[in-house]
């Protein structure tokens, strides 16, 4: 396993899906668990350790609200972590947002938009890429037909 989504709630899973089908669709190995920074810190702990164990490169961490998971994750693992602020709640993401982005020196968790698990999935890609020529020329042919889109229309 390459990648390990981990979401607060599995209410958040709908918005993770676009996640999983890029990850998908670039044929890389990863698996989703729900797991919470604040209801389940422990589990959360071990999820990292066996996710480590099993060759895990990089953790994708979509939360709404206080949106803790993804600095938790971080503060065990010197792994990348990505943070995906999940909209819900009064303040619709901005709060998740602001509980992803402001990590403490030392702790960095690269964050995407809100609702951008498909960024999320994109940017551990690019991570696994550095490592995996075969994922880099996937990357690139997906650029050039996004390219080819924009100039046809």
């Amino acid at each position: 396993m390459k990648v390990l989504i981990l979401i607060g709630s599995a209410s958040d899973r709908s918005i993770m899906a676009k996640a999983e089908a890029e990850l998908a669709a670039f044929g890389v190995d990863y698996r989703l668990q729900v797991r919470s920074a604040h209801r389940t810190p422990t589990e959360t702990v071990a999820a990292v350790q066996e996710a480590e164990a099993d060759g895990c490169q990089v953790f994708i961490c979509g939360a709404g609200m206080a949106a803790h998971l993804a600095g938790a994750v971080a503060a065990h693992t010197s792994k990348p972590v990505i943070g995906v602020p999940i909209s819900s709640g009064a303040l619709g993401g901005t709060d998740a947002l602001y509980s992803t982005v402001m990590m403490p020196p030392g702790m960095p968790v690269a964050t995407v938009a809100i609702d951008g698990s498909r960024n999320a999935a994109l940017l551990a890609i690019q991570i696994l890429a550095l490592n995996d020529p075969d994922l880099t020329k996937k990357l690139c042919q997906m650029r050039r037909e996004a390219a080819e889109k924009v100039l046809a229309a």
